[in-house]
């Protein structure tokens, strides 16, 4: 069984402080680490503790805070979706002292962790609660769900989340659906959950290939991001798959991930006038040709 920490990115997840006692331990001399400062290759963030010169940026300024990168900072710098901007989300110990001023804007969450005291990252658990308290609630689903679509964490780990949220978001679990692949899907999907249809994800047609969604057996889905449908060649590809899926009897939109995000209302009212339009004629046999994903 996979654990919260069994997949996730080492480089970034095991960064810590260096105290004079590991860098002694490491064989690192004051000499050494005084070229080493020198050099930049090592930076002293505070007073006897060091980290290394190639860590990013933010994690570097969490550190100078006496912190850890946490919530949807941390979430954004493990791929796991996160919708809008933030300032900097770090993690401070209850009790810690000696804290020097914070970054303009940065976020502070303070609360005991079950990370080593030398962490430069929240515990992954923790920082998904975090995140899960720091947004609203759709965006908070579409982070889990994108966290566990990536491997992150399993169901336990899941449950562990859940396990630090207060009961107002308990709710939330049974939104979650691994088969979402991006944001985008999962926003769709709850936008999709409050019209009167039937909803299938992941759903492969034979001769088109898989799409997002088909909506009430006639009515396909896509959710097109710049990342992946930007370009001659996609557009294309993604032309000749609504060409065949029109060949079969579906209909077929493509709302860009954008709209998903911003203007969500629009794109509601939008869905609920199309499905009130009802379908085409189907192809006769086409039913035998959906096949939908399951978990």
């Amino acid at each position: 069984m996979l654990t919260a920490v069994d997949r996730t990115p080492a480089p970034l997840m095991c960064a810590t402080f260096l105290s004079r006692h590991e860098l002694a331990r490491r064989g690192i001399t004051r000499g050494h680490l005084s070229r080493a400062l020198r050099d930049k290759r090592i930076i002293r963030v505070r007073r006897g503790r060091y980290v290394h010169s190639e860590l990013h940026p933010d994690v570097i300024a969490v550190a100078r805070m006496g912190g850890r990168l946490d919530c949807v900072s941390l979430m954004r710098h493990l791929g796991v979706f996160v919708l809008s901007p933030s300032p900097l989300h770090f993690q401070v110990d209850v009790g810690a002292s000696r804290l020097p001023p914070r970054l303009a804007g940065a976020v502070c969450h303070w609360r005991s962790s079950q990370s080593p005291a030398a962490a430069l990252t929240a515990d992954l658990a923790e920082a998904l609660a975090q995140a899960v308290r720091c947004q609203g609630p759709r965006e908070a689903v579409a982070t889990l769900d994108s966290a566990l679509h990536a491997g992150l964490i399993d169901e336990d780990a899941l449950d562990s989340v859940f396990s630090r949220l207060p009961k107002r978001f308990q709710a939330l679990r049974r939104l979650i659906d691994a088969r979402s692949e991006s944001g985008s899907e999962t926003l769709m999907r709850l936008i999709l959950r409050t019209l009167d249809c039937h909803v299938q994800l992941q759903v492969t047609i034979r001769g088109v290939g898989r799409v997002d969604f088909v909506v009430d057996g006639w009515l396909i889905i896509e959710c097109d991001s710049e990342e992946h449908h930007s370009g001659w060649a996609a557009q294309k590809r993604d032309r000749r798959r609504d060409l065949a899926a029109a060949r079969v009897g579906y209909s077929t939109v493509r709302v860009i991930a954008e709209d998903v995000f911003h203007h969500r209302d629009e794109v509601r009212e939008a869905l609920a006038e199309v499905l009130g339009h009802g379908p085409r004629r189907r192809a006769r046999g086409s039913n035998s040709s959906v096949s939908a994903t399951r978990r």
